[in-house]
């Protein structure tokens, strides 16, 4: 064999190696967002956590797998856009005002974000030695998926389930966003946040442990769920106030006051929001006309629903998904 050849195969050998040991970037993950993805505190390597704001519109479905550093597990707290991100040991599926976790170990994970929809979400990824040496005394209620991570089990649960975000949720990431502290104070001040967004989602105490006010929450919580999902089943017909109240059991009056507690909008509000999704999704289906739309999710009104749709898009259904503002900027 020639010289040549074994200065060939000796250099690609050098660049494998040299590539194989290049410390783990995400930077290279959202490349096709720009400034859509903002670090905002933290160092996975160096502080044990990092927090991250992305904001973006997917012209098309966005493998965001490639951002998730080996031996973690990231908290993603989801407030506009779908996705998923899933595992040999379960998946998460994210949905408008959603939360959930997921852990990576040596192999990749599935993820994706979906195509023709602006996405807004906040993530926090820890590093398993983090998370060990702050949630060594809640050991025995961690969430299995966090179970694993701490105790270095192999090919066990990859993901959570999502929850629904909590209008306290939401305040967080805006105070995550814009700290309300001095420069010099904000290291402590934003380890002492993921710890405690740690504490919210990963320990699960066992329900004869719950305190009073965290059992009352859980229920509040439960029930604000059932009220979203009898919406989303019956977008043309939805069930009224009373009837909501029937279903659930609860006074109607109490029902409508935890549900804007907890989500920051009406029971009417939100299901105007639902009825808006799904009619856009009809659209971008190129199934339905704009009629057809209206009239299957409940709209017998033509003009009701495209003032409704223009004020929630930004432009009047007859032109979506061509002429929305954030695809044309």
């Amino acid at each position: 064999m020639s010289s040549e050849s074994n200065a060939r195969r000796t250099d690609r050998r050098e660049r494998v190696a040299a590539s194989q040991a290049a410390p783990f970037s995400e930077a290279q993950a959202w490349r096709d967002v720009g400034a859509g993805w903002q670090p905002i505190f933290g160092s996975f390597r160096g502080v044990g956590y990092s927090i991250e704001w992305h904001d973006f519109f997917a012209k098309r479905d966005l493998d965001w797998a490639a951002s998730f550093h080996p031996n973690c597990v990231e908290l993603c707290l989801n407030l506009e856009g779908a996705g998923f991100v899933k595992g040999p040991g379960g998946c998460v599926e994210f949905a408008p005002d959603s939360a959930g976790f997921y852990r990576r170990e040596t192999e990749p994970l599935a993820a994706m974000r979906h195509a023709d929809q602006h996405h807004r979400f906040l993530t926090v990824e820890y590093s398993v030695d983090f998370l060990a040496k702050h949630l060594h005394a809640a050991a025995a209620m961690l969430h299995p998926v966090l179970r694993a991570a701490v105790n270095g089990d192999k090919g066990n649960a990859t993901a959570s389930n999502s929850v629904r975000l909590t209008l306290a949720q939401q305040q967080i990431i805006a105070t995550l966003r814009q700290p309300p502290v001095y420069a010099a104070a904000q290291p402590i001040w934003y380890e002492c946040k993921a710890v405690e967004l740690a504490l919210m989602f990963f320990v699960q105490p066992p329900v004869e442990q719950e305190l009073f006010c965290t059992r009352q929450q859980r229920l509040a919580q439960e029930r604000v769920e059932q009220v979203m999902l009898l919406l989303r089943q019956n977008l043309a017909e939805p069930p009224s106030l009373e009837d909501l109240g029937r279903k659930i059991g609860c006074s109607h009056f109490y029902l409508s006051r935890i549900f804007s507690t907890h989500t920051g909008r009406t029971i009417t509000q939100h299901l105007r929001q639902l009825r808006m999704d799904k009619a856009a999704e009809l659209l971008r289906s190129g199934d339905y006309n704009v009629t057809e739309a209206a009239l299957e999710v409940g709209y017998n009104s033509l003009s009701h629903f495209s003032a409704a749709f223009h004020e929630t898009f930004g432009c009047c259904p007859g032109l979506y998904p061509l002429k929305t503002p954030t695809q044309k900027s």
